[in-house]
């Protein structure tokens, strides 16, 4: 299986091939592939620059807007400072007139001195140092061929990269994990030296070499990284760690922040110093010739290596990890881990070596997590704040085109929240502003002229100067009044057309016809109508159809109250109620990678439609089974967020009294 060509917005550029260090963790003199001994030690001047025009080829041909350049080794500092110049005046010149050039360099910092640094900021190379904790730690791995300590040099190096004049290059720093070592220590010696981000890396390992667990235990990495977590947490998240903030994004329905974690497809390939191109260097662990393409930058195009089948298995998503990953609630988080590491036998075709410690880690950060699910109150106010963003937008987006007229009206709306800063809420919290905005915006958006005098209503209205018409209202025994709103010209947004004006007797009919359905839903759910009396304001006639939701702020329901049932009307709350959810918390990522079977749909759904369907079914007893069955699969959806978890969980225990009170009824 194969996916359309992602282009590379991220090359590794080996600049040199050897290092000044002997690190036994090493993935790349410590794998088993040994290809590097064969390269020549520096980059040549031909490798640079026809990296550097296959590279703008590459960016030219995908119109990307920017690339990142990776220099690396071995050791990229070995290469020596007019090497490396070099390096930086051939990308430049090449990609200048095409894409945004974002030159990194991943160093042990042990060569860094002045001399570098100046160059680094001329090019404006950023510079990532590996460094394992304190000495001890780093100790363990990080040392001299002779045995001798790295420790001192590197700090000597990260002293150098946070001085003032420096301290724009520093990206931060790397530390590999040994579960060995203190992770509370690690941390803490890592935060002193006050980096812009910590990165923890596990360390490459396969099923054929696994990596080393001293205890035994299978969870070993996890319980190490969710130390480091809690301490990291506890203190308030001083910096940024990508790892924590990855699992934490994919959490909260976002993308993957990193490689080794998320679904997202690579966009990384490897230029070796004699020009060779490679995929990802970590692949070197699994077996001789893993990363290799049988590509060059003298004879091949960069898209040559994205058709590249081992590079394309790698950017599938959920259909490039194995069958037992694709049934794993965490996979969005996981993404199955790294690749490299799910080798086994000569197939990629496995959980990850680290899949227990990766499922531990993911739910540890998920049970520390706290939902965000408001409220009906911050709902309200969540949705208010919306609407007041949304007018803002559009006074943005008008840039001065608005005319006098909009100007004018502006200014005193300004004036008014300079009054008071809640003096414009009574109006903006009036669902149908935000149907206007909404349909304001969408004009700009395609070049229609939209309509803006209502904001003079709005205003007025907030003034107190009339603008808005007086409406009748139903009465709600201990709740305010319903607002029946058969007049607002952008209540037309509920995907059926609205009733016509009504006259006097049309609308006591019509509101008697509504209170006595009202009164049937406090008598057969009165969680339904408590919960609705808390944020339902205003109602609309529709012409016909179920109760419905449209583009609107909450408040309001449209509904025909011809043949208008209890079962109807409790399903039509909820579902009004779910889009204002949705509009302010984040419920379920966006992938619609995943389908679902519900007893209700005769097609299979996506994760957003069964949380839709089971939302607004659960209330009803008559779907029990059904929405038993839907629950228990979004208790394993992977899309779910931690408040999309969250309000599953209170569907739950809404299916549980729905349940008692059917059977209570029986």
């Amino acid at each position: 299986m194969t996916g359309p060509l992602v282009p590379f917005r991220e090359i590794v550029l080996k600049v040199h091939s050897r290092c000044d260090l002997a690190c036994d963790h090493c993935y790349i003199y410590e794998s088993a592939d040994q290809s590097w001994s064969t390269r020549p030690k520096t980059i040549s001047d031909e490798a640079i620059r026809q990296t550097a025009l296959r590279l703008a080829e590459h960016a030219r041909t995908h119109a990307l807007p920017s690339v990142s350049v990776i220099l690396h080794g071995g050791e990229p500092l070995l290469a020596g400072p007019a090497r490396l110049r070099r390096v930086c005046e051939e990308l430049t010149e090449a990609l200048g007139p095409v894409a945004e050039l974002d030159l990194r360099i991943h160093t042990n910092g042990l060569q860094l001195s002045p001399r570098y640094l100046d160059l680094f900021d001329e090019f404006n190379v950023r510079v990532g140092i590996s460094l394992d904790g304190d000495q001890a730690s780093n100790d363990r791995h990080r040392r001299f061929a002779d045995g001798r300590s790295s420790h001192p040099l590197v700090l000597r190096a990260v002293d150098l990269l946070r001085q003032d004049r420096y301290a724009h290059l520093n990206l931060g720093l790397l530390c590999t994990i040994d579960v060995e070592n203190d992770p509370v220590a690690v941390y803490d010696a890592l935060l002193e030296l006050d980096p812009p981000r910590i990165d923890f890396l596990l360390p490459h390992a396969t099923w054929d070499e696994p990596p080393h667990r001293p205890t035994g235990s299978p969870t070993a990495y996890a319980d190490w990284i969710l130390a480091a977590y809690d301490r990291w947490d506890g203190q308030g998240r001083p910096v940024p760690v990508r790892l924590f903030e990855s699992v934490i994004s994919t959490l909260n329905g976002g993308p993957s922040l990193t490689e080794s974690l998320g679904l997202a497809p690579t966009d990384l390939v490897v230029v070796e110093t004699d020009g060779t191109l490679e995929q990802v260097d970590s692949l070197k662990t699994a077996y001789e010739g893993a990363a290799a393409t049988g590509f060059d930058v003298f004879r091949n195009a960069f898209d040559e290596v994205a058709a590249h089948p081992g590079v394309q298995a790698r950017q599938l998503g959920l259909d490039g990890v194995s069958e037992t990953c694709r049934a794993c609630p965490v996979v969005r988080s996981c993404g199955g881990g790294l690749y490299t590491h799910r080798y086994r036998d000569g197939s990629f075709d496995h959980e990850s070596v680290y899949c227990t410690d990766l499922e531990a880690l993911v739910r540890g950060i998920e049970e520390r997590t706290p939902s965000a699910l408001p409220d009906n109150e911050e709902l309200a106010a969540a949705q208010l704040e919306l609407t007041r963003t949304l007018l803002a937008r559009l006074n943005a987006d008008l840039a001065g085109r608005g005319g006098a007229r909009w100007d004018e009206a502006w200014a005193l709306a300004c004036l008014v929240e300079e009054r008071s800063p809640e003096g414009l809420d009574p109006v903006l919290s009036r669902p149908y502003a935000r149907s206007w905005l909404l349909g304001a915006l969408d004009a700009l958006r395609e070049g229609r002229a939209p309509e803006l005098d209502a904001l003079d209503g709005l205003v007025a209205a907030a003034r107190g100067d009339g603008g808005l018409p007086p409406l009748r209202t139903i009465g709600r025994d201990g709740a305010p009044a319903l607002v029946i709103d058969d007049l607002d010209p952008y209540r037309d947004c509920f995907g059926t057309p609205p009733a016509g004006r009504l006259g006097e007797a049309a609308s006591e009919e019509w509101g008697r016809a509504f209170a006595g359905v009202w009164a049937a839903l406090r008598r057969e759910l009165p969680a339904v109508a408590e919960d609705a009396e808390q944020w339902l304001t205003t109602l609309t006639p529709l012409a016909a159809g179920e109760p419905a939701a449209g583009r609107h702020a909450l408040g309001a329901l449209g509904l025909a109250v011809e043949g208008l049932s209890v079962d109807g009307l409790a399903r039509g709350l909820r579902r009004a109620k779910l889009r204002a959810l949705v509009e302010v918390a984040d419920l379920y990522a966006q992938d619609g990678a995943w389908l679902y079977a519900a007893g209700w749909a005769t097609e299979p759904l996506t994760v957003s439609e069964l949380l839709a369907g089971a939302y607004e079914r659960v209330v009803l007893g008559a779907y029990s089974g059904e929405i038993r069955q839907a629950l228990e699969l979004l208790d394993r959806a992977p899309e779910l967020t931690v408040d999309g978890k969250s309000l599953v969980a209170d569907l739950w225990k809404e299916w549980g009294a729905a349940s008692r009170l059917t059977e209570k009824r029986r």
